[in-house]
């Protein structure tokens, strides 16, 4: 299956249901189901502005299983549609001009919490062969 690796907070944002869309300046063409990597890097002024959540961030494993169902390039219609959806979480990509940064949102959906499998990560979309199991409360 395939893999992608993200940065904390950013994975678990994902894996609990508060981000749907994952930015990259590449596209894909991809589309279908996906596992989410939390990455051993962390984005720690994004981590502060989250701590409210009281989450826990993981790191090195993979958490999650969605499926990316659109790869949209973000332009002023996609930034008003997340200004309104939550200005916080996506705070860093509403503030951005076209001028600034030129990426795309991976839309998830289906998203779904796994027990952790403890892996490296990788750039890009990577494979992922093992046997995944849905997260036991």
């Amino acid at each position: 299956m395939k893999v992608l690796t993200i940065k904390q907070p950013w994975a678990t944002l994902i894996a609990k249901g508060y981000k749907e869309y994952e930015f990259r300046t590449w596209k894909t063409k991809y589309r279908g189901d996906i596992l989410i990597h939390a990455g051993k890097s962390i984005d720690k002024k994004a981590l502060d502005r989250f701590k409210n959540l009281n989450l826990e961030y993981p790191v090195g494993q993979i958490i999650a299983k969605a499926n990316i169902t659109d790869c949209i390039k973000v332009d002023n219609k996609l930034r008003n549609i997340l200004a309104q959806k939550d200005p916080i979480l996506y705070k860093g990509v509403i503030n951005k001009t076209s001028n600034d940064w030129d990426g795309y949102g991976f839309k998830l959906e289906n998203i779904q919490e796994i027990e952790p499998i403890y892996i490296n990560g990788k750039l890009n979309l990577w494979n992922y062969e093992g046997e995944i199991h849905a997260k036991k409360d």
